[in-house]
């Protein structure tokens, strides 16, 4: 049995209770929690037990040992030039939907009448705010994400019927999950028409009778296909007498002229779609959520639908979403029409200030949307290994490596960040002497 001396300077580690006493740490519970602050308190003491730190350091061991932020998930700044980048969270918030967020992090009437005490329809500012974006949407609805709302829409109205849909747009949707197994996944019947790169009205025509729930058209995101290609559209669609979905995807709700190729919103539901489905987190600017627009009967159809309640969106995304809808241009949309000329000069600055060259660049809409249109920018150019030192920094910046360079393009940097930036850049260099 092991017996420690009155000398011995394990008997100066301090008590937990004493340790959990002393002010840093006990902010740190309210921050954190109890539980994490007794595993950090735990950690160091069995330092000092084992004699790699002295019973006077235990404290601030502890205090170190505790992690940055209540969540473990880091910020990063966006160098990539990739604007909806999906790795790293797709559409940063305004801030007003930030401020929104907080608003709802407590009670709120989400579900009530503060006038009548009765319950009220959930989210109904959010929907009014979509009505309004979209006056061509006679109803809207809110769900969990994009492949939610097509899910919804293909169940409520195909469930053990057909789904008549263009091989040409046949597309996987990201992460190995494609579109036959989503239709499948509702109990609906997959009804194939055309090929690969051209489908004729005649198609959908010959296919399109007794057993058919609705005829659905997708946006073919990330990719494209040229040449001998033919495709019907929505105004031709609508003429079968049959409800027309439509999958826009990136959830553009109105023309961009910037993104002429982009399906939109009120477009599609003007030229016949009965539904239009669309995320919520891509070119819209806002939270993670799926868009459903289109008639008020049908939307009313996919809201009664015992799918919807499984699907429904909680009053965080709803207040973010009504605050991106309502309030000032979010990030994404300033970051794709931004300032060239401004943003260049930045760049510029940045260059002189670090001794590095401009290259260049071409950024991306990214999430699918506007696949192949490219965004002409400049970078700060840098060796290629530096990417992954930045990344791994403190605030992390994330960089496009290209043919053998890790290039820092500013455009989705906020200019309150660029001296992070520098700091980051200059780390990064000095780390290797």
């Amino acid at each position: 049995m092991t017996t420690m001396s009155q000398s011995d300077p394990r008997r100066r580690i301090p008590r937990t209770d004493a340790l959990l006493a002393l002010p840093p740490l006990a902010a740190a519970v309210a921050r954190h929690g109890e539980a994490v602050v007794k595993g950090a308190i735990t950690h160091a003491q069995t330092r000092a037990r084992a004699g790699e730190i002295a019973p006077e350091e235990v404290a601030a061991a502890a205090e170190a040992a505790l992690p940055r932020r209540p969540t473990s998930l880091r910020p990063l700044i966006n160098a990539t030039g990739v604007v909806v980048h999906t790795n790293i969270g797709r559409a940063p918030l305004s801030e007003a939907a930030i401020e929104a967020l907080t608003t709802a992090a407590g009670y709120v009437d989400v579900e009530y009448d503060v006038d009548t005490g009765a319950r009220a329809g959930r989210g109904r500012g959010t929907l009014s705010a979509l009505r309004e974006a979209v006056p061509g949407a006679g109803g809207a609805l809110v769900v969990n994400n994009g492949a939610a709302a097509l899910v919804l829409a293909t169940t409520a109205l195909a469930a053990g019927r057909e789904v008549v849909v263009s091989r040409g747009e046949m597309v996987e949707i990201g992460d190995g999950f494609r579109l036959p197994d989503l239709i499948a996944s509702t109990g609906a019947r997959l009804r194939e028409v055309g090929t690969t790169n051209r489908t004729s009205l005649r198609d959908y025509a010959d296919a399109v009778g007794p057993e058919t729930g609705c005829i659905l058209k997708v946006h073919p995101s990330n990719f494209r296909v040229e040449g001998f290609t033919s495709a019907v559209g929505l105004e031709e669609l609508a003429t079968l007498g049959v409800p027309v979905v439509m999958d826009i995807g990136s959830g553009l709700l109105a023309p961009d002229p910037l993104l002429p190729g982009e399906p939109d919103a009120s477009t599609s539901l003007r030229q016949g779609a009965a539904i239009v489905t669309a995320s919520g987190d891509k070119l819209l600017g806002g939270p993670q959520a799926g868009l459903v627009l289109g008639d008020a009967e049908a939307v009313e159809r996919l809201r009664r639908h015992p799918l919807a309640r499984a699907l429904r969106v909680d009053k965080l995304t709803l207040a973010a979403l009504e605050a991106t809808l309502r309030g000032p241009i979010p990030p994404v949309t300033a970051y794709l029409h931004v300032d060239a000329r401004e943003v260049r000069g930045r760049t510029e600055a940045l260059a002189a200030s670090l001794g590095l060259d401009v290259a260049e660049a071409v950024g991306a809409v990214g999430g699918g949307g506007a696949p192949g249109l490219g965004l002409p920018g400049c970078a700060l150019m840098l060796p290629d290994w530096c990417a992954e030192v930045l990344r791994r920094g403190e605030p992390g910046v994330v960089a496009r490596v290209e043919r053998g360079r890790c290039l820092v393009d500013l455009r989705c940097v906020p200019r309150e960040s660029d001296a992070q930036v520098e700091a980051a850049i200059r780390a990064a260099l000095d780390s290797r002497g």
